[in-house]
């Protein structure tokens, strides 16, 4: 059984990690606000970017001849971005999102499919590598704070493999922030651009600027040609999408964060608690111990 000295030692290790965690979610919670703006910032023009580019692909005729609008015959081989952070100690936000890749790696797997990975921080990274999966494009060391510099480095590593054939299809897996205690998994297809996925449920609402009438939606008149708007907007997209998936991980990671060292922090409170109370326990009964071997000797000397 541990000694009163033990018990003592040990509440004194748990406090000083309750100091730590607390510390940790204050910083957490000072790097989420800043995180929060910057993508509520984004969210609109990111979202207005996509709404356009998808008008302006179901409007064209002629698919202008660029070698990243060609649409590939045949998906053998589909590259796959991980998001992730370059830290722990954030709850699941890292281990979902890796589960989720290993998940739709097995469904394109199960269809013949060669998957190419590309991870962002270095928990994916270090996780792929874990499992022996080959990293094609390995980004880290910005999790934080992404600039916009970081997006268009992966958006132009990703533009690249696809341009020559390397990929036939590029997904990107990551966490999309609704509150520090919520962050959903987000799998959207990146290119080609044919196949942009639905618009989630926020960019939805305003898809139409408030312009139907009768269940109609609005006729679009574009100048230039939708053709040479279209060469216009493909970089901007890619990277706009990119860099929203880096600002939505950051936020989402600072969220799980502070979520999960508040959660320590009130473990650490009940271990105190229940180390207070064998702790006094164990002093009782020390206490009762010396007043049996007291009552003992009193009793020898009679």
């Amino acid at each position: 059984m541990a000694t009163q000295k033990d018990v003592k030692n040990r509440i004194s290790s748990v406090k000083n990690i309750q100091k730590i965690t607390r510390a940790m979610e204050m910083v957490a919670a000072a790097r989420l606000r800043r995180a929060e703006q910057r993508i509520e910032n984004l969210r609109p023009y990111a979202g207005a970017i996509r709404r356009m580019t998808r008008r302006v692909v179901e409007a064209v005729e002629n698919i202008p001849s660029m070698p990243i609008l060609e649409e590939h015959d045949q998906e053998n081989r589909v590259g796959i971005l991980l998001v992730t952070g370059d830290r722990g100690l954030a709850g699941p936000f890292n281990s979902q999102i890796i589960r989720a890749g290993n998940r739709r790696a097995a469904e394109l797997e199960a269809d013949g499919k060669e998957v190419v990975w590309f991870a962002s921080g270095r928990r994916g990274v270090s996780s792929l590598s874990f499992r022996n999966r080959d990293v094609a494009g390995a980004y880290t060391g910005f999790t934080d704070r992404p600039a916009y510099a970081n997006a268009r480095e992966i958006a132009d590593d990703l533009v690249q493999h696809y341009v020559d054939n390397d990929l036939d299809r590029v997904e990107v897996i990551y966490n999309h922030y609704v509150s520090p205690l919520t962050q959903e998994v987000f799998h959207e297809t990146l290119l080609p651009l044919q196949q942009i996925d639905a618009l989630t449920e926020d960019e939805d609402e305003d898809d139409d600027d408030g312009a139907e009438d009768e269940g109609q939606k609005a006729s679009w008149l574009y100048e230039p040609e939708p053709e040479e708007i279209l060469q216009r907007l493909i970089p901007d997209y890619v990277e706009i999408s990119i860099y929203r998936a880096l600002l939505e991980s950051t936020a989402s990671e600072h969220g799980a964060r502070m979520t999960a060292m508040r959660n320590a922090q009130e473990n650490a409170s009940e271990m105190i608690d229940d180390l207070t109370l064998e702790m006094n326990r164990q002093r009782q009964a020390e206490i009762t111990q010396e007043i049996m071997e007291v009552v003992a000797g009193a009793e020898g000397l009679t």
